[in-house]
This record gives C-alpha cells, sequence and structure tokens, in this order.
C-alpha cells in the first residue's frame, strides 16, 4: 500500500508578522488540498517563532504568537534561543500553558535535572492509520544564560541520540527539530543513526531542495517567515521509500484578510498596554545622535555602569532608534526606541586592550557599521559612547582621529591595570571587538533588556 505524507515546517520566524497572513491562507488551503486527497499533513515549527523585537511579542511575552500557532493547527514545535534566553523563567515556564501542540526539547530541564512539565524530549505522532512518525527537539546550549535565568541546558548530542535511538522502537520515521544551526545538523547526519529528516534552524540557512548527507535529509526554511519548507514522503508497505524537499516563497501568495486584520488588532492592544505603563515623566528632551555626543546615549553608558558597578560603562549610540521627548515616557516609547533584546555585560580588560577597542570604535567603519544579529535590531553601529572616560583626539589630514590621551574617572589610562567595563552582551559573543569576545572574565546580568535599564534610570 503506497501513501504520501507532507510535512510543512517554518523556522526563525522573528515575530516578522507581515507575512503571517499569507502563511495563514497558505497552510490553511494546502490542509483542506490534502485532506480532499486523503493525504495526512503535519506542520512543526523548529524555534525562534517569537521575538520581543515586536510589540504583540514584548506585551504577551510571546502567549499571542503561541495562539497564533494555535489557530494553524501547529503539531510540534521546539525552542530556540529567543524562547529560551530573552523571557524570564516563570515568562517560560508558563509560555506554553494554552498551547494545543507539544514541546520537544531534549536537552532543556530545570535546575534540579527534571524536565520541565511542558517540555518533551520527543513525541509520536500517528500521521495515519498505520504510519508513525517520531518527533525530537534540540535548542541551541547557550549555557550560561540558560543557568542565569535558572535553567540546565545540555550539550544537546548525546541527548538526541539516546532520544532518537528510544522514538526509532515506536515510530516508523523520525524527524529532529533542530534549532542548532547548520554545522551542527549536518554533525547529526553524520554521527546520530536512525535519523530520516532534521528540520534545521538558528543558522537562518535555506535549503531549497534539501540536502542529503549519510541517508538524513536536512531541510531549512530562512528567517522572517519568508519560506515555508515542505517535505514530502513517500510510503510504500509502511516503510519510507522516499524523501524530498522544497521551499515555497510566500510573498507573491494571496494573504488572510481575516489573519491580517487579527494582527492589528493584537498590534493596537499590545501598544494600549505598554503605554498604560508610565516610566517617568522627563523636564527636558533627551536628543540622540549616533556620530556625536548626545544626552540619551549618555544617560544610557550611565546606566550601564551603575547597573553593573563597574569602572566605566561603553555602549554604540545605535542601540538607541530615536530620542526621547519630555513629559510622560512609557515602555510602549522605550520598546520604540529600544528594541533588541540585549542583555547588560561585565567585562575585564586590561588598559591596553581597552585602548584598542576605542581606536577600533573611533573608525569610521565601526561607526558606519551595518548589520542585523547577536541580539541587535537596529541599522548602524554609530559611536561609542562611555561614561568615565575622557578622550583627547586629533583629526589628522587623512580624516583619522588620533587619539592624545585617555583618562578613566580623571586618572591617565594604565595599560597594565584590569578594568571593569559594562557594556553589552553583542560585543561578548559577537566578533566586534575581540578583546571583549576572548576575555576570561566576563558577567551576564539577565533577565534584564537595555530598556530595563532606561527604564529604571529614568525613574531615578
Amino acid at each position: 500500500m503506497k501513501q504520501t505524507i507532507y510535512i510543512y515546517h517554518t523556522n526563525d520566524v522573528h515575530s516578522h508578522f507581515e507575512h503571517w497572513p499569507q502563511i495563514a491562507r497558505f497552510l490553511s488551503e494546502r490542509r483542506q488540498e490534502h485532506r480532499a486527497r486523503n493525504e495526512a499533513m503535519l506542520l512543526f515549527d523548529v524555534g525562534d517563532f517569537l521575538d520581543r523585537v515586536h510589540p504583540i511579542t514584548e506585551a504577551t511575552r510571546g502567549k499571542a504568537n503561541v495562539e497564533l500557532l494555535n489557530r494553524l493547527g501547529y503539531d510540534a514545535v521546539t525552542i530556540g534561543n529567543n524562547e529560551g534566553i530573552t523571557l524570564d523563567h516563570d515568562e517560560l515556564d508558563t509560555l506554553y500553558e494554552r498551547a494545543r501542540f507539544p514541546v520537544v526539547v531534549a536537552n532543556l530541564f530545570r535546575r534540579d535535572g527534571a524536565r520541565p512539565h511542558w517540555a518533551l524530549p520527543y513525541v509520536v505522532i500517528p500521521a495515519t492509520e498505520t504510519f508513525r512518525v517520531g518527533v525530537v527537539g534540540a535548542t541551541a546550549p547557550f549555557v550560561k544564560f540558560y543557568e542565569l535565568l535558572g535553567w540546565k541546558v545540555a550539550p544537546p548530542f548525546d541527548m538526541l541520540a539516546a532520544a532518537v535511538e528510544e522514538v526509532k522502537r515506536q515510530a516508523d520515521c523520525v524527524v529532529v527539530l533542530s534549532h542548532l544551526g547548520v554545522n551542527e545538523d549536518e554533525k547529526i547526519a553524520a554521527t546520530i543513526p536512525g535519523v530520516d529528516i532534521v528540520l534545521g534552524a538558528h543558522t537562518h540557512h535555506v535549503f531549497p531542495e534539501g540536502k542529503t548527507l549519510n541517508q538524513t535529509l536536512l531541510c531549512a526554511a530562512g528567517k522572517y517567515g519568508k519560506y515555508v519548507g515542505v517535505v514530502k514522503l513517500e510510503i510504500n508497505q509502511n516503510r519510507l521509500s522516499r524523501a524530498s524537499a522544497t521551499v515555497v516563497d510566500v510573498e507573491p501568495l494571496p494573504r488572510s484578510e481575516e489573519v491580517e486584520r487579527h494582527l492589528v488588532c493584537l498590534e493596537q492592544e499590545s501598544l494600549a498596554r505598554l503605554e498604560a505603563e508610565r516610566v517617568a515623566v522627563l523636564h527636558d528632551d533627551l536628543p540622540l545622535d549616533w556620530f556625536a555626543p548626545s544626552p540619551l546615549a549618555n544617560l544610557l553608558a550611565s546606566a550601564l555602569r551603575e547597573w553593573c558597578q563597574a569602572d566605566i560603562g561603553m555602549v554604540n549610540a545605535g542601540v538607541l532608534l530615536a530620542p526621547l521627548s519630555k513629559g510622560p515616557v512609557t515602555k510602549k516609547d522605550l520598546h520604540r526606541i529600544c528594541p533588541h533584546p540585549l542583555n547588560p555585560c561585565k567585562v575585564k580588560l586590561r588598559g591596553a586592550e581597552l585602548k584598542e577597542i576605542m581606536l577600533e570604535a573611533n573608525t569610521e567603519r565601526m561607526k558606519h557599521l551595518r548589520f542585523k544579529g547577536f541580539g541587535f535590531r537596529g541599522e548602524v553601529m554609530g559611536e561609542m559612547v562611555y561614561d568615565g572616560v575622557d578622550i583627547e583626539a586629533d583629526l589628522e589630514e587623512d580624516g583619522q582621529w588620533h587619539i592624545r590621551r585617555i583618562t578613566i574617572n580623571g586618572e591617565l589610562l594604565d595599560p597594565d591595570r584590569t578594568y571593569e567595563v559594562a557594556t553589552i552582551d553583542m560585543f561578548a559573543i559577537g566578533h566586534f571587538y575581540p578583546q571583549i569576545q576572548r576575555a576570561a572574565e566576563k558577567t551576564y546580568y539577565m533577565p534584564e533588556f537595555l530598556r530595563d535599564l532606561l527604564a529604571w534610570k529614568l525613574a531615578q
């Protein structure tokens, strides 16, 4: 007997709801088509479906995202780092309390080693009366961040191997929801026997027609909901005889007007909720300039230094997207001007390393650097802003600045002294400044984001 099963998958949507009306209509129509042809359809998400850059996610702490997944009838999901480490412990622990689908993540535990009640290592789904699909999940092991939030995240491969071995005895096909990245997906295919399909995420890669490695089909659908992945399973005598993959570009597809209206209502309700939370009242404007000293950026550098109890504060002005006007300041305002899921971080650096960073940060290349990632959701890096630092520099004939003198809290910078520098986790995990990335001593402050520090400082 021959059967066909279709698996649809999304990943790394990051609360980019601009394509969600197309995705919703496409999946709903496909579901009806498969039902009419007596074909099975499964639907999975591979993590980072939420991102607190969006006011809907910020105001509801991701619960509205879960409801969107419910409405489309997802069969299982795993978590990404945006679910796992941008919500505090209780927010993640209650995120899926109304989910109508299982959450599979084999490598997440409570501090005491027990699994969260909402997280399963795997699930077995009867796709047809005679064919069962085993679904295993794993998420990227940001060990230190999970620890600070009260969780334990284990290295994924031992957990995956054990779960796959167990689920193989109960299922006819094994699918891994991997929020680990493309290199790790290839390692799964190479080292864990019995995996038929890996649905990938985290590194935002696309496999337009899949990639077969060691008899495992690797699939991935990019980022921001631009694509939906489709896997076709051809079943013969209750055995998987062939699997093939493709992706569908949803941008040109028709939109669901009902979903569009629902998102508009959700956003209006979320913005109203954020606006109702007043943080402070400003007696004067706080201007902002990405490429020159400005009061709002100075305030953030000062807040970082004070919060982390460091020698200096250091942050790029580009993390602030707009100034603040005098009058009431609300959570809506702070989310609008600082939407990134960025945490404070304190790092110990020698004076010589600190000077190297300041020289690099002062280059036009770094000030005008445009990028996305490492939590940054803005446009451009901007000037580095300091608290507790004075820099005297001259503009040379070649247009470059020459730093003549640096003082730290009134004293000349000592190249051999170790300084405590309050900055942002983006610099600690990203490749912008190798001196910070490779520093031996780093302290992360969680779950507070930069906008929480701004709220705290403004309230003072």
